[in-house]
């Protein structure tokens, strides 16, 4: 027997159908939305020290960066960092903050890589130390994040570096730690 309708189900039937359909996009894209990325593993974690809110501490052997909320908090960050013999640890502050930063190879070259370059190594953002010529910045790289990779820099995945950027001012204290 054909519903009047015309349709091969009742009315009841193919909203209960719709409503399914609805409710299975909805989950789908709440998984989506949840997913673990790379940029999940960032988190609000416990933070014992006497950093001031604001402050970055990096601790090179974790490969972890912290952005000191205050109240015992902290955001944490993967990072990769400077190879063997070529990591530093002290104290310096974020001296000048880029986004979409040129690079270039070193001082005694004439070739600069233009920002947004995918050969451009320096990422999304950078914000330069007051110490020597190093940063902490994004990456065209992101699996050499949580590594032992660069020359002293501290490498980011895009999307934390610009949370960084956002959230930390020039003048902000960093420490590295081994």
């Amino acid at each position: 027997m054909v519903p009047k309708s015309g349709h091969r189900f009742s009315d009841k039937t193919m909203r209960k159908k719709s409503i399914t359909r609805s409710l299975f996009a909805v989950t789908l894209a709440l998984v989506a939305a949840f997913a673990a990325t790379p940029s999940d593993a960032r988190e609000v974690v416990q933070f014992v020290g006497s950093y001031r809110p604001g402050a970055i501490v990096i601790i090179t052997q974790r490969r972890e960066l912290y952005r000191v909320l205050g109240g015992g908090r902290a955001v944490l960050y993967p990072v990769g960092v400077g190879r063997a013999g070529m990591a530093w640890h002290g104290h310096a502050y974020v001296a000048a903050k880029h986004l979409r930063p040129a690079w270039t190879p070193n001082p005694a070259s004439n070739v600069t890589i233009p920002g947004g370059s995918p050969r451009n190594p320096m990422g999304a953002a950078a914000l330069g130390l007051d110490r020597g010529n190093y940063a902490i910045h994004g990456t065209n790289d992101p699996s050499s994040v949580g590594g032992f990779v660069s020359h002293g820099c501290i490498r980011m995945l895009n999307e934390d570096v610009m949370e960084l950027y956002r959230s930390v001012p020039i003048g902000a204290e960093v420490y590295v730690l081994r």
